[in-house]
């Protein structure tokens, strides 16, 4: 008798599938798919959507003529509309070591359930849905597909993985940037360990290729509040050894050095136009997808 498969199927959180249910999470930017579906094609088409005029040149429909500009100018002028095409969403997660700190759940377990519900959603309203994962040896990658069996795919890619090694977050995302041709977002889960100018560059770089890019900063409430209290050890996860101190002494010199880091990180997104998200393991699933998909839904800038 076979051995059965073990199933990764409660990283998808069905309190976000029931919410967010049958309303289309929308880019604010023009995107490049194979078919029509709910997004702004940076090409024309037949659309609701009214774009421009365009002056009439001999050969073309006369279907599409505005006669009522005619009436007014004297002069023929067609009617252009937004094309509508499906999305292409390529999901980059980190998989270094720092990734498994956490009390009630790591960094990384969170990261899975919203990586996996978001391409739950992603592929039920008909777009492709891609993963990166981010790790110092033995990268996988699956390009993107639209099918439904692209979910199973993904769990069972990140259902078993484990976080370890070093961050190479910046250099990945300008792999990324080299290998994702078609306009795409990009969507980044990571606790963002990296240098924040790197990490920048490589955003700016996805940025001029023409992807949207979406930056989920995962935290442990212990690293933003750090409630230490008595002498500690801590360990760098990712192998750079440990150090004994008191919290009380290194409490405002690390607040303020992690205050400086997130603001670099969202002042660069800002610029860039790139989407800033910190998110709380201790915040349930469906709130954080739910602060993502406020303004998503009519297609606005989140």
């Amino acid at each position: 008798m076979g051995r059965r498969k073990k199933s990764y199927s409660h990283y998808v959180d069905q309190d976000s599938l029931s919410r967010i249910s049958g309303e289309p999470l929308l880019t604010p930017f023009s995107m490049e798919g194979s078919i029509s579906g709910h997004h702004r094609s940076p090409h024309k088409g037949s659309s609701v959507e009214f774009a421009e005029y365009r002056e009439y040149t001999e050969g073309e429909d006369p279907k599409r003529m505005d006669w009522r500009v005619f009436a007014r100018t004297d002069r023929y002028y067609l009617k252009e509309y937004e094309a509508e095409t499906n999305l292409r969403a390529h999901f980059a997660l980190d998989c270094s070591g720092s990734m498994n700190f956490g009390d009630s759940i790591s960094k990384f377990e969170f990261s899975k359930k919203l990586l996996s519900t978001l391409a739950y959603l992603y592929v039920g309203q008909g777009d492709a849905v891609g993963l990166h994962t981010i790790r110092d040896r033995k990268t996988q990658v699956l390009p993107a597909q639209r099918n439904p069996s692209q979910i199973q795919e993904i769990l069972e890619i990140i259902g078993p993985l484990k976080p370890k090694g070093e961050t190479r977050l910046s250099a990945s995302l300008h792999e990324i940037a080299e290998t994702v041709r078609m306009r795409a977002t990009i969507f980044v889960v990571s606790d963002m360990l990296d240098d924040p100018e790197e990490i920048m560059d490589a955003v700016l770089h996805l940025r001029d290729r023409k992807h949207e890019v979406v930056l989920f900063h995962v935290f442990d409430p212990q690293e933003l509040n750090f409630t230490f209290d008595r002498p500690t050890r801590f360990v760098d996860m990712e192998g750079g050894g440990s150090l004994i101190t008191e919290p009380t002494v290194i409490r405002e010199e690390y607040l303020a050095r992690l205050n400086a880091h997130v603001d670099q990180l969202e002042k660069g997104c800002l610029e860039s136009q790139a989407r800033y998200h910190q998110v709380r393991t201790d915040s349930p699933v469906v709130t954080v997808i739910d602060n993502f998909s406020a303004n998503r839904i009519s297609g606005k800038a989140a």
